[in-house]
Parts: C-alpha cells; structure tokens; sequence
C-alpha cells in the first residue's frame, strides 16, 4: 500500500463563492452525500451563521458514514475571549464533527487588515484552536495567505503555523490564497516548513486558489514535498478562476503517483458520475475536455491514433478509461481514416469486414457532411442515424410534412411583457397525417412539444424522452446574419442515458428542427419501436 493522502472538500462554501452559483439546502445535501459515497474524508459544508442557507443546511445536515462532517469560521475578534465570541460559539454548537477556521498570517494583513499587533494574532490562532480542540475533538487551520506571507516575512507566516500546531490542530492547511505561487516556489517552502520549523508532514495540509489548472500543479508539488492532506472542490469551482480540482487530483495522486485515500480503488470509477451530476445540478452543461472525467478525454480523431489504440490503447491513453468511470470514444470527421469508421461502427453495433465496399462510400459522406459542418465528434446519435439510413436499416417512423413558427411580444393581463411561441407541424405517421399545435417559451421548445403532441399518441415511449441540452454555433461568422448555423441538442432518457444530434443551416429553426427530428428517431431506433402502418 502507499501513503495516505487525506481529502477535504471545499464545494459547500468554497465552491458556493462562484459567480452564478447558488446551492438549495437540497443541493448541499445532495453534494455531500455522494461526496460521502465518492469517500472524501472531510466535507466541508459551509459557515453557520454567515447565511440563512448555510444555518438551514447545518439544521438538516446528513448523517455521513465515511467522511468527516466539517464547519468552517475564522479565528475569535480582537477584542473577545474564545469563550465570549458568538462565531465561535456558533462553530461548537453546530451539528458539524470537525471546524476549520481561517487566521490571518501575511504580516501584511495583519497590520492593514486587522490593525492589530502581530503578536496577538498570534493569540488569536493560539486561543481559537485551542478552545475548538476540546469542544470538538478536531481543529483544522487554514492558514490565509501563508505563501505571500512566507515570501514577505518568512518568521512571522512560520510563527502564526507554529501557533496553531502547538495549540492542537489537527491539520495545519498552508494556503494559496491568491494563486500567484509557482509549483517550484510551493515546493521549496513547504520543503522549508517541515525541515527548518517542525511542522510534521502528517499534520500539514495544502489548499490553492484562483487558477484551477495551476492549483492542480501547485497541490501536487506539496505533496511531493510532503504535505498529506489536500483540499479543493468539485471541478475546481470557486470564486475568480477556481480552486484545485480534486476530480483532477485524485486520479493523479492514486493511479499515477501510488498514493491511498479514502477512496477505494472499487469506488474511483464514481468519479466521473458524481463530477457530471455536479454539473447537470448546476444546471450547465460538463466540461468536454476535462481531464479524466470528461467526454473528449479518451476520445481518438486521427486515424494513425486510431489505429494504434485499435492494437493496444496505452499507445495515446495514459490511465485506462474504466478506472475513473469513463470510456473510449473513436471520433469520425474530416480527418477520420478507414480505422477510425470501422471502430465507430463496430461502437454502434456493427460489425463490418475492413474490405467492405461499402466503407469507402460511407467515409466520403462523412468527410463531405463534416465539410458542410455537420461535425460528428460532438453528435455521436446523428453519425449513427446518417450511417444507418445509408445503409437502409432505419424504418420511417414519421415524416415531418412542414412546420410554422410564430413569436408574439405582448403585456399580458398583469401588464408583464411576455414573448410567447407557437410552433404549427404536420407530421404523417404512417398512413395518418396529424396537425399539432403548442405553445413554448422559445420557437424551440414549442416545436419540441408540438412534435411530442404528434407523435406520443402513436409512439408513447416517447414520453420519458426530454432535451437536456441545447447550443448554438455560428459556422461562417462573415456572412453575418447569414451564417451557417450548427445546432447541437442533447436528449436524456428517464434512466439518465444522453445522446447528441444535430443539425446544419442558414436558418437556426431549420437547424434545431433536423436535430430534434434526429432525437426523435435516434430514440424510436434504439428502443426497437415498430413504424406504424
């Protein structure tokens, strides 16, 4: 077994500090139950009371059975006891395990910030941990701004560390609060701190802010210098640039530096769930080209890669897709060679002879829609559904005869300005024409419902299908208002299974309705639906 590296999730409060984020009690609940799952050893679920959120959460909190229930506060006022201060109090009365308070040690804000004299911040760390060590059993201390501080007056960020360790932290958690520091500067002081100041590997820990990607590399080089505890968030959220991305970190330090967590190997593949229900919670969609976790992370375009993952996938992929709950996706486009088609029909269901006369046929409609901007990468149902109608496996389940859209901008009868939409289509469903009529909150979404109307009577599996989805791209932004649209819809079953379609035009509407249409099909397809006669 290697060395236990200990995790401690920040999302709850660090997280909650991005812009245009805002966590229920719901979501908090949520987020530290599958943190709890993932096994993360500390969650940490906000500050009892900042806010009316934070006290509603704290009031409800869940009962976690592998991580460690975490509130977090700031050091006592100048001017109070320990004993007298109400934030403290609030940290001891909460319902959480474990308290984590920030203390200032940039002699800097010390001086600005605080206005008090140095030494008695050093009493502030000192009387705070101190009296949360024997109300909760566990004191952690993030230590605000260490790295700008060490830089400046390196005695003096040591000295506020030393107060806290001496007086029983747990952890001591050296911060990166600005996220300037470079990953060999956080190196060399950490190495500093544990030789030359007695601060014990085992009891620091390290948290970098600002600048996701750097905070990623700033964690790892305290790690290697000996550092055992590391903190972040869900998809490196948080305010400005980020937080370290503990999806990112925690593969990295358990398949490729040897490290053990909290995490079983048996439970890592959870990973990638719980980083994309992350996402869909905050209603946005998942980051394509993350690392490890994301849809593009293991995908194959060039058909010279595609060919060597066919014969052994470590030739381009450093971790197996598996051991963090993702797959292998084999991209066909304009670049695509005879390996890359044959491995995505064989994805699809399809099993076809590399001799096959019908493969350079289909390659070259690939290669002339990808020049048109049906681009396949991103829309795996729609390269299915064009491979399939090709080859005449796909029944016609509907015909969309035409469709009319109208939008109206009006004050209702509250005297709110309201836009309505209303889509109109005719569908033939076998031998029966159907006229449908619905209203949306957008031409889209009214189409998206009329279809429905349509089609759902004849074909009512239809009814767990919805749009999880929807971007827009502006192919040729030179011909300005009459540039080539790509539309690209994501539809989801009740079972949380996705699939992608999409659809090229001058006009958006003609776009988004040959995706929806794809959608419709796609779905009709994969669960073996009969056409109606």
């Amino acid at each position: 077994m290697g060395e236990r590296i200990y995790l401690y999730d920040t999302t709850l409060r660090d997280g909650a500090q991005t812009q245009d984020v805002d966590f229920s009690v719901a979501d908090k609940i949520a987020i530290a139950q599958d943190l709890d799952r993932l096994g993360i050893d500390y969650v940490e679920g906000g500050w009892p009371g900042a806010n009316p959120t934070d006290d509603a959460f704290f009031a409800e909190a869940p009962d976690l059975t592998r991580a460690t229930f975490t509130a977090f506060g700031m050091t006592r006022r100048p001017g109070r006891s320990a004993a007298n201060d109400p934030q403290l109090s609030a940290l001891i009365q909460s319902r959480a395990r474990s308290v984590c308070i920030v203390g200032k040690t940039w002699d800097f804000h010390v001086d600005v910030a605080l206005n008090i004299p140095r030494d008695e911040n050093l009493d502030l760390i000192r009387d705070s941990i101190a009296a949360l060590r024997v109300a909760k059993g566990e004191a952690l201390f993030d230590a605000e701004h260490f790295f700008d501080g060490y830089k400046r007056n390196p005695a003096y960020a040591a000295s506020c560390i030393r107060a806290a360790f001496e007086a029983g932290a747990r952890w001591v958690v050296l911060c990166d609060t600005n996220g300037g520091t470079l990953p060999h500067e956080i190196e060399a002081i950490v190495r500093t701190v544990i030789e030359e100041h007695g601060i014990p590997g085992d009891r620091l820990g390290i948290h970098c802010h600002n600048d996701t990607e750097n905070a990623v590399a700033n964690s790892i080089a305290a790690v290697r210098a000996g550092v055992r505890m590391v903190q972040g968030t869900i998809n490196g959220l948080g305010e400005r640039c980020g937080n370290a991305n503990l999806v990112s970190l925690i593969p990295t330090l358990m398949l490729k530096m040897g490290y053990e967590t909290g995490i079983r190997r048996a439970d890592l593949p959870l990973l990638t769930q719980v980083s994309r229900a992350f996402d869909e919670r905050l209603n946005r969609a998942p980051n394509r080209h993350a690392p490890y976790v994301g849809s593009s992370a293991f995908a194959h375009k060039g058909g010279l890669h595609v060919s060597a993952v066919e014969k052994d996938p470590s030739s381009y992929e450093h971790v197996e897709p598996d051991a963090v709950g993702n797959h292998r996706q084999i991209v066909v486009s304009d670049q695509a060679g005879r390996s890359n088609l044959i491995v995505r029909l064989r994805e699809i269901g399809m099993e076809v002879d590399p001799k096959d006369e019908r493969l350079p046929r289909l390659l070259d409609l690939v290669k002339q829609r990808d020049s048109e901007g049906y681009a396949y990468d991103t829309a795996e149902a729609s390269f299915e559904m064009l491979v399939r109608r090709e080859l005449g496996e796909v029944p016609k389940y509907f015909e969309l005869l035409r469709f009319h859209v109208t939008d109206e901008r009006r004050y209702n009868a509250l005297g709110k300005l309201v836009v309505e939409s209303e889509a109109v289509v005719r569908v033939r469903v076998g031998g029966e024409i159907r006229l449908e009529v619905a209203e949306g909150n957008g031409p889209v979404h009214a189409l998206d419902l009329a279809m429905r109307k349509a089609l759902e009577p004849c074909y009512p599996l239809l009814g767990d299908m919805r749009l999880s989805d929807y971007r827009v791209r502006i192919l040729a932004a030179k011909a300005g208002t009459a540039a080539m649209t790509r539309v690209l819809i994501r539809s989801a079953n009740g079972d949380g299974t996705e699939w992608s379609t999409l659809g090229v035009s001058t006009n958006i509407i003609e776009a988004s309705v040959e995706a929806l249409v794809d959608s419709f099909t796609c779905k009709l397809f994969k669960t073996g639906a009969e056409p109606r006669r």
